[in-house]
């Protein structure tokens, strides 16, 4: 794993510029974020699996002890998603066959191609024949044979909950494992005594990092009546600073949308909200694009704001994973906390504020299995990753993956 770490690190830049043409990210992204957290998918996962312990206990009255032992669970089938593909893929890959699984791995047939760049390496790895095994092929047909076979006991899907509730259903006959990490429409909670020199860069990086095509994106802003306005006018400010523009540019802060059915799906999300109501403060149908030539056929959407937004609208309700974020105002911590729980998504949520109490209170009520405080997207490997309700089952991580790679038995020896 090490090994294949290190080739991956080696051909770094091409690498990175396979994943900006096949996602529309932009190359600074995929240098500084795609690769280099693949690379240390494998890095973690080789180290954090020599440093796992097993339960021993003693029943001196019986004469017996006890201890725990962990076996692969056989042959997992890992599913990942077009937003961050080598990163995602090798974070399912990495803990499976650290715990010595084989698998059975389907990137998103929309961006393959640094999975097969991948497979170029794993003879060069010297990771031996038939442990990776990388099947590419659509959802319908190789990724429903992968769910449905009776010999793949264990499902690693991260993408959409339509999907993951299919693969729920198809895997129910034969009783599989299963860790499915799901939709977000994650909330930033902004209280009148954050830190907006912080706050803002951060947010609208939250809200429009990689296109907003990250499930941890942030979709809904809830701003505290006493700085909503000033918030507001900042945050429109900073959103207008980001650049738009060709995916090879190293200057832009977005590239392009994944697919046209995509930019057509969240371009028809911003009509909804305008039909309810609804103020768009800046991008989609506000300004017009500036693009180099050659892309301006491309599927590219300026980041958008809008405000005057119900609770209830689709926009606040639905997970729209493109550049589109919502800004409403708040009141109270109790009714803050009531509206951000509201939905029926659970993944993430970011809290900005200094008072310490006021950070743990809210922490703790938020049905999100990720909370960020001052800050957003710091992430250690060792603690859980996953969701809530219906952004998912199960979480991922040091000690999660292991469990969840693995199945445990109890050892009684009668001495």
């Amino acid at each position: 794993m090490n090994k294949l770490a290190d080739l991956i690190e080696q051909e770094l830049e091409a690498f990175a510029q396979a994943e900006s043409k096949d996602q529309g990210k932009t190359i600074t992204f995929a240098r500084t974020v795609d690769i280099p957290r693949a690379v240390y998918n494998f890095r973690f996962f080789a180290s954090s699996i020599l440093h796992h312990t097993s339960e021993c206990t003693q029943m001196d009255q019986m004469g017996c002890m006890h201890y725990t032992m962990r076996v692969p669970g056989g042959i997992a089938g890992l599913i990942s998603p077009w937003n961050l593909p080598l990163y995602l893929l090798t974070w399912k890959i990495a803990p499976a066959i650290a715990c010595g699984n084989s698998v059975i791995a389907k990137p998103s047939e929309m961006t393959s191609v640094t999975a097969w760049m991948m497979c170029k390496l794993l003879d060069k790895a010297e990771i031996p024949p038939g442990v990776v095994n990388i099947v590419f092929g659509t959802g319908p047909k190789a990724g429903e044979a992968i769910v449905s076979h009776p010999d793949v006991p264990l499902i690693s899907f991260t993408g959409s909950t339509l999907t993951g509730q299919l693969i729920m259903e198809r895997s129910a006959p034969h009783c599989k494992k299963l860790s499915l990490e799901l939709g977000g429409k994650n909330p930033a909670i902004i209280f009148e005594d954050a830190d907006l020199d912080q706050c803002i860069p951060t947010t609208v990086r939250s809200s429009f990092a990689n296109q907003g095509e990250i499930c941890l994106c942030t979709s809904r802003i809830f701003v505290q009546r006493g700085i909503y306005h000033e918030f507001l006018k900042r945050f429109v400010e900073e959103t207008k600073k980001w650049k738009v523009g060709s995916p090879s540019d190293p200057t832009a802060n977005m590239g392009a949308l994944i697919s046209k059915e995509h930019l057509e799906k969240v371009k028809k999300y911003v009509k909804k909200a305008e039909a309810e109501g609804a103020r768009i403060l800046c991008g989609e149908g506000i300004e017009s694009l500036q693009l180099p030539t050659r892309n301006q056929n491309g599927y590219f959407m300026l980041p958008t704001v809008i405000t005057e937004v119900k609770d209830e609208s689709c926009c606040m309700q639905q997970e729209i994973f493109g550049p589109v974020t919502c800004v409403v105002v708040f009141d109270t911590e109790e009714e803050v906390i009531k509206r951000a729980n509201g939905i029926k998504y659970g993944l993430a949520a970011t809290i900005w504020s200094s008072n310490v109490g006021c950070v743990h209170r809210v922490a703790k009520r938020l049905q999100s299995g990720l909370v960020w405080t001052n800050c957003w997207l710091i992430r250690d490997l060792n603690l859980p990753f996953g969701g809530m309700k219906f952004s998912g089952i199960g979480r991922e991580g040091a000690k999660d993956s292991y469990e969840f790679f693995t199945e445990v038995k109890t050892i009684t020896i009668k001495h």
